[in-house]
C-alpha cells in the first residue's frame, strides 16, 4: 500500500515514517510520497524513510499513492487538502482536527460518501492504551451519567488555537459519551476554558487548561454512574500515534471507517461552539 503525506511539519509524521518505512511494522504499507516540495524537513524525512517522491502540491501525489494522510497542523486547510483524494475515491486519514468548522467537516464527509472514499479523523489520544483502559474499566458500570476529561490547550496557540490541542480532550470525552450534542456552554477564565454539554443523555465536562511556561497538566478522564466512579491519567507513550495509524491502515484495507461519520462531526460541533465563545469573551478574561 503506497501512502502519501500532506503536511509534513507535524511531528506525527516522524512516527508514521518510522513505523511504516524504518520498522516496517505496518504490513505492506509504506510512505512513498511527501508534499510540500524540497526543503530540509522533507529531505530529512525522505532520507530517513527511503521516500523517493517529493512533490510541490498535494495533487502531485495523485497516481503515485493508494491512500493519504493529511497531517497539516492547521485544520482550516484540511478540506482543500483532502478533497482531491476523496474525489478520486482514495482512503484518507485527516489528522486532528478534521476541520475547524462544521461546514468544512460536513463537506469532507459528503465528498467521501459521494465518491465511496473511506474517511477517518481522530485525536491520536483516542486510541492510546490508557484511553482503552478507561473505556474498558468504565464498561461494567454501563453508560456513564457524567464524563469529565481534562487536558492542556492554548486558545491563542499556533495552528488553529483551541482546535489544535483541545481536540484531544474532546475526542476522548466523546468516545465515552455517545449521542447527539446539545447545550454547549463555554466558561472562560484567564487560564482555563471549560466546555459543558450533553451527548445523548450523558453530561460531559471538558476542562482545557492553558499550559504554563515549562509544564502542562496531564490528560485525565473520569466517568461516573450513580454507583461508581472510574478515573485514569492518560499518558501518551513514545509511539502514541501508532494505534490511530493502524486503525487508518485497517480502514484502507477493508473500506470500513473505524469511526462513524456522525461521530466525526461531534467534536467539531463542540469546538466550533467553544471557539465562537472565546472570540466573544471579554478581553480581560481570555486565556
Amino acid at each position: 500500500m503506497r501512502i502519501g503525506i500532506v503536511g509534513t511539519d507535524n511531528s506525527h509524521v516522524d512516527q508514521i515514517v518510522r513505523h511504516l518505512n524504518v520498522d516496517e511494522a505496518g504490513g505492506d504499507a509504506r510512505v512513498v510520497a511527501l508534499s510540500g516540495g524540497r526543503g530540509r524537513r522533507n529531505d530529512t524525512l525522505a532520507v530517513t524513510g527511503g521516500i523517493a517522491e517529493i512533490v510541490d502540491e498535494p495533487t502531485g501525489m495523485l497516481g503515485l499513492v493508494d491512500a493519504v494522510v493529511v497531517a497539516d497542523r492547521d485544520g482550516a486547510r484540511h478540506r482543500d487538502q483532502a478533497t482531491p483524494f476523496l474525489t478520486e475515491g482514495l482512503p484518507v486519514f485527516v489528522d486532528k482536527p478534521l476541520a475547524r468548522t462544521v461546514e468544512d467537516a460536513r463537506a469532507l464527509i459528503d465528498t467521501a460518501r459521494a465518491h465511496g472514499a473511506p474517511l477517518t479523523s481522530s485525536s491520536a489520544l483516542r486510541w492510546i492504551p490508557d484511553t482503552d483502559a478507561l473505556v474498558a474499566r468504565s464498561a461494567p458500570g454501563g453508560k456513564p451519567h457524567l464524563v469529565v476529561v481534562s487536558g492542556p490547550a492554548d486558545p491563542a496557540g499556533d495552528h488553529g488555537g483551541i482546535f489544535f490541542y483541545g481536540i484531544h480532550a474532546v475526542d476522548i470525552a466523546l468516545r465515552l459519551a455517545p449521542g447527539e450534542i446539545s447545550g454547549v456552554r463555554t466558561d472562560v477564565t484567564r487560564t482555563t476554558v471549560t466546555a459543558s454539554f450533553t451527548a445523548g443523555d450523558t453530561r460531559v465536562v471538558v476542562n482545557l487548561v492553558k499550559p504554563g511556561s515549562t509544564e502542562q497538566i496531564p490528560f485525565h478522564g473520569m466517568t461516573f454512574t450513580r454507583e461508581s466512579m472510574v478515573q485514569q491519567t492518560l499518558v501518551p507513550g513514545p509511539d502514541y500515534c501508532v494505534p490511530g495509524l493502524e486503525a487508518f491502515l485497517e480502514m484502507a484495507r477493508t473500506g470500513r471507517p473505524p469511526i462513524g461519520y456522525g461521530d466525526l462531526l461531534r467534536p467539531i460541533e463542540v469546538l466550533e461552539s467553544v471557539a465562537t465563545a472565546l472570540r466573544e469573551a471579554p478581553a480581560d478574561v481570555r486565556p
